[in-house]
């Protein structure tokens, strides 16, 4: 009864040892799988980390873009200022506009607007379109990796937790008795990796969710510039069937 009292009250020890002696005296199989939980805990706070400052940047840099985008007096004579904001995905996009227009250039009219027909605005509108997608995958890279984290995470804890118990069983076979000294252990050792699992996954999943809704964010704010910034282009020249 003192045992078990001790169990409750003091999670951090078991039949007279502490977790980490556990960890040390576990088997080979359940250490891999708590190397496992472990590495994959380490990247994704990583990947928390790096995407939450990258979106803080991007969102930012998106507003200041923005506000200052039309306040313009040309498109020409703000690009200059406006495409240095490299982190926000609408500057790129202005960017890869204003260089597939440099590409396409023809002649100017009388009232100084570039004269352009109809299939070049078809590809300054690809090349947009393209920018705009290649700068949401930027923002998707690594996100998917919690997505695994969250997923895998339980299973690999539960793995380690059922062998936890057939070591238990198997000591009980051993010794002929089913005492709190005999069992504990190995009970101890198969809550270890469902915890390291779930601490593996929670915060993977909090975190995925989280980028997920600031990429549907950024999605909407892209897909609004898009048709934006090509109906601003198309004012600023002349186009020809």
């Amino acid at each position: 009864m003192d045992k078990l009292f001790t169990l409750l009250l003091l999670p951090d020890v078991v039949a007279g040892k502490r977790i980490t002696d556990l960890i040390v005296e576990s088997s080979v199989f359940a250490k891999i799988v708590l190397l496992v939980l472990v590495l994959f805990s380490v990247i994704s706070w990583a990947i928390l980390i790096y995407k939450y400052f990258e979106y803080r940047s991007s969102l930012s840099e998106s507003e200041s873009f923005l506000k200052e985008f039309r306040q313009r007096v040309s498109l020409e004579k703000s690009f200059s200022s406006l495409s240095r904001m490299k982190k926000s995905p609408m500057a790129v996009m202005y960017g890869a506009a204003f260089i597939e227009l440099e590409s396409l250039a023809g002649t100017k009219g009388k009232d100084g607007k570039i004269i352009i027909d109809d299939d070049s605005l078809d590809q300054l509108a690809e090349a947009i379109d393209r920018a705009g997608n290649n700068e949401l995958m930027r923002l998707e890279k690594y996100t998917i990796f919690l997505a695994t984290t969250a997923n895998a995470s339980p299973f690999l804890g539960l793995l380690g937790t059922v062998w936890g118990i057939m070591e238990s069983f198997a000591s009980i076979g051993v010794s002929g008795t089913a005492t709190l000294a005999v069992v504990a252990p190995g009970i101890a050792e198969a809550l270890i990796a469902t915890v390291a699992g779930l601490a593996a996954a929670i915060p993977a999943l909090i975190a995925y969710n989280y980028f997920v809704n600031k990429l549907r964010r950024v999605a909407g704010e892209v897909d609004n510039f898009k048709s934006e910034l090509f109906s601003a282009i198309k004012k600023e020249l002349n186009t020809v069937a």
